[in-house]
This record gives structure tokens, sequence and C-alpha cells, in this order.
């Protein structure tokens, strides 16, 4: 007999977890709570939702699981910066760095296990892409940053850069949902002025980025003045010019304001 594999309680929604509690006799409210310990207080394990009585923690342990990275080693290194080798539910290893300057403690998080770009510069592109992050799995290293600038340098986190593993704009509706959660009132409550994406370069994508109304800043790695050098470090630009990133960017620019 198959054993039935538990759902990620984080893959539902506020009205899902109102439907659940409901279903099991338990009131409302329950819902709310629990919402606040998985986005608000970035709660590890069930056993931490200390406002909850033991039977509905019991409840939640009985019917969910919650997957949340585990920190396999930290690396510190001359100029301050910390790196974080994060260890997720399955055995992969994604890395996330704290990067203290003089003004601001920025938070640089991955988008992908790995990369499919292949660009000859970097170390995670000659990985390949072993599959995309989740939309909790880039909230958790925010949330896993935050919690460490305290503990490595006395303050908050000011920002927060996509310039980790992978490519964001290939992960495009986890990256998108995971900054509405670090966004929201209800998530981290950190501003989008103070997010920045950083692509390789797909235009196509940059356009939809506008056309949804994206708030955050968008960075292009550009690396190479002309296509002839550029495509020879980073293939992306064989079929992602740079006159048609700088139209792409033309119009992000005209409707973000940005």
């Amino acid at each position: 007999m198959e054993q039935t594999v538990k759902p990620d309680i984080r893959n539902l929604s506020s009205d899902e977890l109102l439907k659940f509690f409901s279903g099991a006799g338990q009131q409302s409210f329950r819902a709310k709570q629990v919402h606040e310990w998985l986005w608000k207080k970035s709660a590890r394990k069930f056993s931490d939702m200390t406002n909850l009585s033991k039977g509905v923690r019991e409840l939640l342990e009985n019917n969910f699981i919650l997957h949340y990275p585990e920190i396999a080693s930290v690396q510190k290194s001359n100029d301050g910066t910390v790196k974080f080798a994060l260890k997720l539910y399955d055995g992969n290893v994604i890395e996330a760095v704290l990067i203290p300057t003089s003004d601001r403690l920025t938070a640089c998080v991955s988008s992908q296990v790995g990369c499919s770009l292949s660009c000859t510069f970097c170390a995670t592109g000659q990985l390949g892409r072993t599959r995309n992050l989740d939309a909790q799995e880039i909230f958790d290293q925010v949330a896993i940053l935050k919690e460490e600038s305290e503990k490595y340098f006395s303050i908050p986190l000011t920002n927060i850069v996509f310039m980790g593993m992978g490519e964001p704009l290939l992960n495009y509706q986890n990256v998108m949902k995971a900054i509405d959660l670090i966004t929201s009132p209800k998530g981290l409550h950190i501003s989008y002025k103070r997010i920045t994406v950083s692509t390789a370069g797909i235009a196509k994508m940059i356009i939809k980025l506008a056309d949804d109304g994206a708030k955050f800043n968008l960075a292009l790695s550009l690396h190479a003045a002309n296509d002839v050098k550029r495509s020879k470090i980073m293939p992306i630009n064989e079929t992602n010019s740079i006159e048609a990133l700088k139209t792409a960017l033309r119009y992000f620019t005209k409707l973000t304001g940005n």
C-alpha cells in the first residue's frame, strides 16, 4: 500500500487554509493565525506556533508538512561577505549571501538550483539547471538572511538582489509570487524599492514584467558592449540581441517608471 505524501502547507492559499480548518471543526481565526506564522513570523516547524493549542499543532502535523531549508554551511570572507549554503528538502543545495557595505546590508538570493544559460564566466552556469525554486524556497532565503543579518551585523536587512544561482526570469511565476510574499504586510513587508531583479537578458520576459506592472528594480547583466563579444560569453545573446534588450528596457522604463 502506497504511503500518501502530505502536502506542503505553504502551497495552500488563505481561503484553502480557512476551508481546511472549517472542515476540521476548528474556529476560522485559526487560519489567520497559521498564515501569520508561516509568512510574517517565518515559522520553521509547527511546534514554533506557540499560540496554537497542542491539539491544533498535532492536527497540522498529521495533515501537512512544512519544508524549510537548513543552513548546511557558512563561509565568511575578508570583506565581510557571508555566504550560506542552504540544503533544501530534496537534498539540493543553493547559495544565499549577505553583502555588507557602508550604507546597506544586502541579501543576494537564488531563483533556481543551477542555471541553464551556460555563461562562460559563471560557475553556476556550468552546472546546468536541476530545477526551479518554489516561491516559498525563495522567500525562505530572505527570511533566513533577515534573521542572520542581526546575528552577524547587528543591523537589519536593507536590500534584496536576485543575483544568486539561476536566471530569475526563467522562473517567472515563482519569483513574482515570492516577491509578493516578501513585500506583503502579511509577509516580511519589505519595500519593492529595495528589491532588484537581475537578468542575463530575456527580452520577452522584460516586456512581460512591464505589462504585469513590476514595482521593483530591474538590472541587466551586460558584460559586453556588442553582440559578437556578448554572444561568445553569454549564449542567451544569440536569441536576445543587445538591440532587442534595449527595446525591451525602454518599454519597461516607460510603463513602470523604474
